[in-house]
């Protein structure tokens, strides 16, 4: 696996790099050859050491973020979330395997992000994503992937575009188009 390392305001020491790709290749014993690649991102802020990661996986995108006081216990804690998220990945896909084609499991997708000001609210990133047709819930495992508290996406059975949302109860909230 390809590991991208980059720096905001820090400075990858070969040390750091040594570390942080060490931990985050601990991830690959999930997955026979799966990984290509991941991203990760150090950020220093103030006194704050903050770690992005993203690794795109079959279509999905397994993100994590951590950040603490120091940039070694970041590091440490975001690998931690990944391996759950990976351990929730695998536990669902052995389940869905057995009712699907692996031609299912797989879409490709990214999401929309939009951020609002306080003062005066303007679109300030747009993200542009292939929509592929899945289930609901594979919207679902991938909301939760990506930590989002909503997901848009192409519905395989009605073919329209619906959003998937989190709701304040711990449950799903669905909306469909109605272009009639």
């Amino acid at each position: 696996m390809k590991i991208l390392i980059k720096g905001k305001n820090v400075q990858v020491t070969p040390a750091l790099r040594e570390y942080v790709e060490k931990r985050i290749g601990k991830i690959t014993r999930y997955f026979e050859g799966e990984l290509k690649d991941a991203t990760v991102t150090l950020v220093v802020e103030k006194d704050m050491q903050r770690v992005e990661v993203s690794i795109p996986l079959n279509g999905y995108i397994l993100r994590g973020e951590e950040e603490t006081m120091d940039m070694y216990t970041s590091i440490d804690n975001v690998v931690d979330k990944l391996e759950r998220q990976v351990r929730k990945y695998k536990t669902r896909m052995n389940r869905k395997i057995k009712n699907l084609s692996i031609k299912d499991l797989a879409p490709e997708t990214n999401t929309v992000a939009v951020k609002e000001e306080v003062d005066e609210p303007k679109v300030v990133k747009t993200k542009r994503f292939a929509v592929k047709p899945m289930h609901v819930d594979e919207a679902i495992l991938q909301m939760e992937l990506l930590g989002h508290n909503f997901f848009v996406f192409l519905d395989a059975n009605t073919e329209e575009v619906n959003v998937l949302y989190k709701r304040k109860d711990g449950n799903y909230g669905l909306i469909e188009p109605d272009l009639g």
